[in-house]
């Protein structure tokens, strides 16, 4: 078999395999969303640099739960959850320099603190008002933990 043949073949291969990959991300997506509402939803994971550690993802509210999937991940599981009780908002902000280039389109950034220390998540205007309801229906006997 001649070499450009072998070339053709894994050329071939390689583009079955993005597509299989971007089959899956979508049937993915279908899934997380069949359980409830999903909203574009990023979360900075590492805050050293300043517009730098954003990481895209898809943000689906569980009970008392705000669960975050990683948008390219494979992974039918949640990467990181955040309980309601653990989060208290602090602040909201526009995205500053480069974030605006990390971040989808018209999001805004939010700060919140938990046990762990501070957090910034990004979500458009209409998810922060679902965001913020959410944190304030917390059943009763529970204090709220808005600022």
């Amino acid at each position: 078999m001649p070499w450009w043949q072998w070339l053709a073949d894994i050329a071939g291969a390689l583009l079955l395999l993005v597509l299989v990959y971007g089959i899956v991300l979508v049937v993915r997506r279908r899934w997380i969303s069949r359980h409830g509402g999903t909203f574009e939803f990023s979360v900075r994971v590492r805050s050293a640099r300043a517009g730098r550690g954003w990481v895209l993802g898809v943000g689906r509210y569980s009970g008392g739960d705000l669960e975050w999937f990683r948008i390219f991940s494979l992974n039918p599981r949640p990467k990181l959850t955040f309980r309601r009780s653990d989060l208290e908002y602090t602040g909201r902000r526009e995205p500053l320099g480069v974030e605006s280039y990390s971040l989808y389109s018209g999001h805004i950034v939010v700060t919140c603190r938990t046990p762990t220390g501070p957090l910034e998540v990004a979500m458009s205007p209409e998810a922060l008002t679902g965001f913020l309801a959410w944190l304030e229906a917390a059943p009763p006997g529970q204090r709220s933990r808005r600022a």
